[in-house]
């Protein structure tokens, strides 16, 4: 089984806020939003909001959810499901790990 990807340290990202992993980084079709919970848990979701083109990491972050700075649709950290319009589909989560503060990236694994 991979070991991950080190794409950032936890202390990189402030509570409540994202960063952006980009494709080349991440091997995936999307740039990788890595997001910090209010509770300090760490979310990994494809980036750009499937309403229209905006950064997910760009959003706010809170309770369980990243809200688009666009438009304010909703996704679910823990499994991409969208949560309020008007984005009508569901995003892709990826599995992260965070060991000794770093943070490591599964790409396409479910979290």
């Amino acid at each position: 089984m991979s070991q991950g990807i080190r794409v950032a340290s936890a202390e990189d990202i402030a509570e409540g806020e994202g960063i952006t992993i980009g494709r080349d980084v991440a091997g995936t079709a999307d740039d990788i939003a890595l997001l910090k919970d209010d509770d300090g848990s760490i979310w990994a979701l494809d980036n750009t909001c499937t309403h229209q083109t905006a950064s997910l990491a760009e959003g706010w972050v809170e309770g369980g959810y990243v809200e688009c700075p666009l438009h304010s649709s909703r996704f679910c950290l823990r499994n991409g499901e969208v949560d309020g319009l008007p984005a009508t589909r569901d995003t892709v989560a990826h599995r992260v790990e965070v060991r000794d503060g770093e943070v490591y990236l599964f790409p396409g694994q479910t979290p």
